[in-house]
């Protein structure tokens, strides 16, 4: 019987000239070496998210939640994700717009689920990006990885689609190894006693 559980990778820019799928390709092929995963990448530059939100909220309105046939697609990945890692650029001290929109279509599918976070930018690697990310997932019952990953001047810290960093690789399976027993452990939990709404 596998044990892997299903881990969905979100590349949350949808920017011109974007970083975020060479550092999400790298991350994919981190966890794929890892082997705790089956593995899904979703680029939110290919969801088609409206920045204007229904009346009600989804925390109230559950399954029944009116989206757009545009996210379905990001609806069932999040729903069927046992973990989930953002891969989030740093703009003015907070992460992008699109990612925003993507975590706020949504409620039940991030509740006690695993979230783990890598983030590049200029001198601060996107940790502003990471905190802000930190205390909005909190809110929707998530719970947030510790160690994450962070890119500090990653155009000039990657080469040839890798970080230069040699210590990269280990605190990338640092970061899989803990979303792994919490992706285990909250599976279990949500398989056996309901999560307290």
């Amino acid at each position: 019987m596998s044990t892997k559980h299903k881990l969905v990778i979100i590349v949350g820019s949808v920017r011109e000239g974007r970083f975020g799928p060479v550092v999400a390709s790298w991350v994919a092929e981190q966890a794929r070496e890892h082997g705790g995963f089956d593995i899904d990448v979703v680029d939110l530059a290919d969801v088609e998210i409206p920045l204007s939100l229904p009346a009600v909220s989804p925390r109230f309105a559950g399954d029944s939640y009116p989206r757009p046939d545009g996210i379905a697609s990001l609806t069932a990945h999040l729903e069927s994700a046992d973990a989930i890692i953002l891969v989030t650029p740093e703009y003015n001290h907070s992460y992008p717009a699109s990612l925003k929109a993507a975590i706020d279509w949504h409620f039940t599918q991030w509740r006690a689920k695993p979230v783990a976070f890598v983030s590049y930018g200029g001198a601060a690697g996107g940790r502003h990006a990471v905190l802000h990310l930190e205390n909005v997932l909190t809110e929707l019952h998530a719970v947030t990885i510790r160690d994450g990953l962070a890119f500090p001047f990653y155009y000039k810290s990657w080469e040839d689609g890798r970080p230069l960093d040699p210590e990269a690789p280990g605190y990338a399976k640092t970061l899989l190894d803990q979303l792994a027993w919490w992706a285990a452990a909250l599976h279990a939990a949500r398989n056996s006693i309901p999560y307290p709404a």
